[in-house]
């Protein structure tokens, strides 16, 4: 594999775009007077605080954070939820994005392109013909149920903490492709409900299926669910029914914070190695899945979609796993191997 480019600093690509999102929300809060808007919904800054460190350092989009605690947390209706979400990851993780790019830390680029037009075709659909018909409580253990099962197929592969892993997706063919964009259509569907869901799937792809090492599929997702977000936004903002009027309310509330947390956990994120990030990720869907079920009110009928949901998810994702075994053998039957180690981070 040639050598990659070596990264630059990322300091001055967050300052950068810092500054610049801030001189234009200053303008909008000062000439929109919108300062009082602290007093209402300061608890959204403090959410995305946390929120968008997390959808910088992991695969977990800001909206994996911020559609549970509006939610079920603070009763705000979904469709507001997930109007926010996509309204602010497309702040925060386009900024974190192009912290990535700027600073050449390691993607997947033919996951960029084509699960990114299976996205945007899933959020265009799901906003259009999905969205709207799951209650707040089959979407939320819909994610959290899934992203559960994930974890566990993760953990399983994981025991073997010398398995070989890539850092990118050797010997790419049509079907490949293929499968990226039917992947982000699914992902893109999950987005238009709960404001996050690109992310998730890719990664499970990467990961599973292509066995990329996490540390690469890490930042690929971020990219990924920033431009999925924009798209949503972009769609609902203008050609769909409108943004929310009070998912406008707490944007503004968050816009300078998710800008520098986001690039934030980026960076925290860019010198860890692969099984440090399998951790990472581990403890925020274990913690999401439990304040889930802590907060929402469980019914028989609830409790069992759960359950059927865990299953039919892990059995996916071992099957996932398992033609992830089955490529690695196939590539080194035809001499195509390109390793990462798999503990540490790649190094460009």
């Amino acid at each position: 594999m040639p050598p990659s480019a070596p990264r630059r600093s990322t300091l001055p690509v967050v300052l950068t775009v810092a500054v610049l999102v801030w001189t234009a929300w200053l303008i909008g809060m000062t000439t929109g007077d919108r300062w009082g808007l602290f007093r209402e919904n300061w608890f959204m800054s403090v959410t995305m605080a946390f929120g968008s460190f997390i959808a910088g350092a992991t695969s977990e989009g800001g909206g994996a954070v911020a559609f549970p605690v509006m939610t079920l947390l603070f009763g705000i209706v979904p469709s507001t939820a997930r109007d926010f979400s996509l309204m602010i990851q497309t702040v925060g993780m386009i900024a974190a994005g192009l912290t990535i790019l700027s600073t050449r830390i390691p993607v997947e680029r033919h996951a960029l392109v084509w699960a990114s037009l299976g996205g945007g075709i899933g959020v265009i659909l799901g906003i259009e013909f999905v969205a709207g018909h799951l209650s707040p409580p089959f979407a939320k253990m819909l994610f959290t149920s899934t992203w559960l099962a994930f974890a566990f197929a993760l953990i399983l592969i994981n025991r073997y903490r010398d398995r070989e892993v890539h850092v990118r997706i050797t010997n790419f063919l049509p079907r490949h492709a293929v499968l990226l964009v039917v992947t982000g259509i699914a992902g893109g569907v999950v987005t238009s409900i709960t404001g996050s869901g690109l992310d998730i799937a890719t990664f499970a792809l990467l990961v599973l299926r292509l066995r990329i090492n996490e540390s690469i599929a890490t930042p690929t997702s971020v990219v990924l669910m920033g431009v999925n977000a924009a798209v949503g936004f972009a769609w609902k903002g203008t050609f769909g029914a409108g943004m929310a009027p009070a998912a406008w309310n707490y944007w503004w509330v968050c816009v300078p914070i998710v800008v520098v947390g986001a690039p934030f956990g980026a960076w925290f994120i860019k010198h860890r190695s692969r099984l440090f990030v399998a951790k990472l990720l581990y403890a925020s869907i274990v913690i999401q899945f439990f304040a889930a079920i802590l907060i929402v009110p469980m019914t028989p009928q609830l409790v069992g979609f759960s359950v059927l949901v865990f299953v039919a998810g892990l059995l996916f994702f071992r099957w996932m796993a398992n033609r992830g075994v089955r490529r690695l053998g196939w590539l080194s039957d035809q001499g195509l191997t390109e390793v990462s180690p798999a503990g540490e981070a790649p190094s460009g």
